[in-house]
């Protein structure tokens, strides 16, 4: 390839970028915009709250207009703005810290558990779908594809609790509510996020197995299947090499839908086995009525959802050269 046929695929190649960064845009505004609007509505008031029940309503009334909290809404949505911004987010009302310093402390713990989930959502997943797939009518498929029905009738929070039951009360393999940060040992802290990561990965794999069943039956009723299988080629080949290949793209689609479910499905995860992660953060954040704080972890996940999401975009024409080709011809 010469550097006159580089110069344009670059170009076309970051012309993509900021078109899918503008289409991706709300999926960050909107959700903000929503979140400020609604903690202001809600009943709840951050000052009195602070000061607890025994403050006066002089002293509550004196505190919030030293937050601002007695300005105008549009006063307060633009400095809101101001401060998505300039990244600044302001401070947390009741850590007494910046926002920007909180979240990554929590954030950290969150994406560990999240990647790990992820992993053992898409192995199981795409294991359990494949084989429904292939062995389709079969003992075996049958067997999988009820599994995967069984999986996705069952909430997050069940899954959870039977693993403490079997693993932490039976076996004993595991200590609930004990987080242990990285700094005390890897093996500790690995045993401290295990359960949780394996809560999330296992209730959202049923939901990646009836994805992969269903892009895999579609692809063996394609003609260049039936076609392949005509001129002799392995059935290994035709699995491995052409029906994967092709129904990689939805299950890819799923992995960057799961990154966001994960990262929701992490509050509930999170406050049953006491982990100090993203989601019981703001969980208590929302209790507390600390807006910034709220407001900051809304924009963070929103921020990285664009990101995962636009690598998945990214990686469709790795998987599918159809996709590269259709890209270019737009």
């Amino acid at each position: 390839m010469t550097s006159s046929t580089r110069a344009p695929e670059a170009a076309d190649m970051l012309r993509y970028l900021a078109q899918r960064l503008l289409a991706l845009l709300p999926t960050v505004a909107v959700p903000l915009v929503l979140v400020f609007l609604l903690l202001r509505l809600a009943p709840g008031d951050p000052a009195a709250i602070l000061l607890g029940d025994s403050a006066t309503p002089d002293q509550v009334a004196a505190l919030r207009e030293q937050l601002g909290l007695n300005a105008p809404l549009w006063e307060q949505f633009g400095r809101f703005l101001g401060d998505v911004v300039t990244l600044r987010l302001g401070d947390s009302l009741f850590l007494g810290k910046p926002v920007v310093a909180v979240i990554p402390d929590y954030a950290l713990v969150t994406l560990e558990i999240s990647v790990i989930a992820l992993i053992v959502a898409l192995v199981l997943g795409i294991g359990l779908g494949a084989l429904a797939a292939f062995r389709n009518g079969r003992p075996a498929g049958r067997v999988a594809t009820a599994l995967g029905i069984i999986g996705i009738s069952v909430p997050q929070f069940v899954v959870a609790l039977i693993l403490i039951v079997v693993f932490a009360a039976w076996l004993h393999w595991f200590n609930v509510g004990g987080f242990v940060p990285m700094s005390k040992g890897f093996w500790p802290h690995l045993r401290s996020i295990t359960l949780p990561a394996l809560s999330l990965g296992i209730a959202e794999s049923a939901f990646v197995a009836r994805i992969t069943r269903g892009a895999i039956l579609d692809v063996v009723r394609e003609p260049f299947v039936t076609t392949a299988r005509s001129l002799g080629v392995a059935p290994r080949r035709i699995g491995a090499v052409h029906i994967v290949r092709v129904a990689a793209l939805p299950i890819m689609t799923v992995a960057g839908l799961l990154v966001a479910s994960l990262l929701s499905g992490s509050a509930v995860v999170e406050t049953i086995f006491g982990v100090p992660g993203m989601g019981r953060l703001l969980l208590d954040a929302v209790g507390r009525r600390d807006y910034s704080l709220v407001q900051g972890i809304v924009l963070f996940t929103g921020l990285f959802v664009i990101i995962v999401n636009l690598l998945v975009d990214l990686s469709y024409s790795v998987v599918d050269p159809r996709v590269r080709l259709g890209r270019k011809s737009a």
